[in-house]
């Protein structure tokens, strides 16, 4: 996975790869017909934030971090070939003002498997599983 650089000032989605091949994929998870359908499945903490793994059978995943410092972001791996590859990701950085931050959706349904990952200063020091 490629990190960007933690300069951005305002939250802005980044995505790499095949992101945005699937249904889905470039909506945020409060899109209608996904609303609600989301439940949380993976967790992780580092230096007192938060990393959350939410899935949804019927649109896919979503990554969110809590508590969360400036120069950090949310990232969702998507991968359509196996844990462990990567194919496509999406980010979102914290906005200013906010210690929050998610991404839009990774669809990894129908085989597909996603992560969620967060990074600070260019670094990814925790991720959850593939799911």
């Amino acid at each position: 996975m490629a990190l960007l650089p933690a300069t951005a000032v305002h939250a802005a989605p980044y995505s790499r790869g095949n992101y945005g091949a699937y249904a889905r994929e470039g909506q945020y998870p409060t899109v209608s017909g996904c609303a609600g359908t989301f439940r949380q499945v993976g967790a992780r903490t580092f230096e007192g934030m938060a990393l959350k793994y939410y899935y949804s059978n019927a649109c896919g995943s979503f990554a969110r971090i809590e508590n969360a410092r400036a120069n950090c972001e949310a990232v969702l791996e998507r991968s359509n070939s196996g844990v462990g590859r990567a194919d496509g990701w999406i980010s979102e950085t914290v906005d200013a003002g906010l210690d929050y931050a998610y991404t839009k959706i990774g669809n990894n349904l129908n085989g597909r498997v996603s992560r969620a990952i967060l990074a600070c200063d260019g670094h990814a020091p925790v991720n959850t599983g593939w799911y």
